[in-house]
């Protein structure tokens, strides 16, 4: 894929999400990212389903999202032959992501010491490369638990709820691709005199870094944040509405202005000069009231005139999509947010386009993801010059 990394090689040293995410998001802006997998077993994430039933066994619809636009190359990094390919690859690109347990790349002897110094090594983690908890195992989970979101996540009188999705890989991976350019203008185009950085990304860190002014209000107030559900208590009427139809649609309307454009889409114009939510301080103080009136309103109506009704009075609006939502919606169709990527197992596959797009240029397509080592020969004979014979020893020996 062309675009303004075109020329740029990165090594993804990754599993699951947070490491792959990031060197796949330098690739969707024209990276060439080369996969480097375990002989034999390949990232776990091609062994998370759902999956597509194929001739050749179940194929994971997650990996053909994740594992997208690189290429794949096995390598054992256990063996000292691999060690030394990893090296020699190494020297080849300029950025390493990986997400490996903190010492386990400088007991394969391929940690930043060991290897080429201009590289921006991109190291990712659930608690960071030091500390107490450096080294304990970590995931997702963890990462929102320690990081304080998931204690806010959900209703106040129910347990935490995790966010729908891997929130604290994804996120980590987006801080590390924009750390990772960050780094590399400092060597090429800074102060930096051609050296490379090693960064330090974790899960809980990204996540602590979005908490909005939690940490502060407890520093000099002494306020511990709570769970609000899907309310906020200096603000009404906003909440997700029950609809006729059995969806849901949240209405911002806290303001005094969105109140009563909210009000006259309602057809109640009555509510605006009533003096117990004249006010956005009495409206909240009467959250409770306020969102009730809006919710009888919503029930009768079905999400779409739900929707329709807030449009035309300029009330902001959106319904819960579902995936089939996504699919049909006409705005993400006019802007590309969906496209079709050749898997080479799965076929065409409509995914999730790049989520960011250059004005003037045109959307990047990302390749199919790679069956596991598809590009061993391709990559090992042409960036490191190993001839047919050589190639094959070491395929027969395991190591790659």
């Amino acid at each position: 894929m062309a675009g303004p990394l075109e020329g740029l090689r990165v090594l993804d040293l990754g599993t699951r999400i947070a490491a792959p995410f990031c060197a796949g998001l330098l690739g969707e802006q024209g990276a060439d990212v080369i996969k480097v997998e375990q002989p034999g077993s390949g990232d776990f994430m091609r062994e998370i389903g759902p999956f597509l039933e194929r001739d050749e066994g179940p194929y994971s619809l997650f990996w053909s999202v994740e594992g997208r636009g690189r290429r794949s190359v096995t390598i054992d990094l256990r063996r000292p032959e691999g060690q030394d390919l990893f090296r020699r690859l190494a020297a080849e690109c300029d950025v390493v992501c990986e997400n490996f347990r903190p010492g386990t790349l400088e007991r394969w002897h391929v940690g930043p010491a060991d290897l080429d110094p201009r590289l921006v090594v991109v190291r990712i983690s659930a608690f960071g490369q030091d500390g107490p908890y450096a080294l304990r195992p970590g995931l997702d989970r963890l990462g929102i638990g320690y990081g304080g979101l998931l204690h806010l996540t959900g209703d106040p009188d129910r347990p935490p709820v995790r966010p729908g999705v891997t929130t604290s890989d994804y996120l980590t991976g987006v801080f590390a691709a924009q750390a990772a350019t960050a780094a590399l203008y400092r060597r090429d185009a800074g102060d930096g005199a051609g050296a490379g950085a090693v960064i330090d990304a974790c899960l809980y860190a990204s996540v602590l870094r979005i908490l909005e002014w939690t940490v502060a209000a407890y520093d000099r107030l002494g306020t511990v944040r709570e769970r609000e559900g899907n309310r906020l208590a200096t603000s009404a009427p906003l909440d997700n509405y029950p609809t006729a139809d059995g969806r849901y649609v949240c209405l911002v309307a806290g303001s005094d202005t969105y109140y009563a454009r909210l009000c006259r889409a309602m057809g109640r114009e009555d509510l605006i000069v009533d003096p117990r939510y004249a006010t956005l301080h009495e409206r909240a103080a009467r959250s409770d009231e306020i969102n009730g009136i809006v919710a009888a309103w919503t029930s009768t109506l079905p999400a779409s005139e739900v929707e329709r009704l807030a449009v035309e009075h300029d009330v902001p609006v959106a319904t819960a999509y579902t995936a089939a939502d996504i699919a049909a919606d006409p705005h993400m169709a006019a802007r590309g947010d969906l496209v079709e990527v050749d898997d080479p197992v799965a076929g065409a596959v409509r995914q999730q386009a790049p989520a960011v797009r250059f004005v003037g240029e045109p959307r990047p397509v990302p390749t199919g993801a790679p069956r596991l080592g598809e590009h061993t020969r391709e990559v090992l004979g042409g960036l490191l010059g190993l001839g047919n014979e050589e190639l094959d020893r070491l395929a027969a020996d395991g190591v790659i």
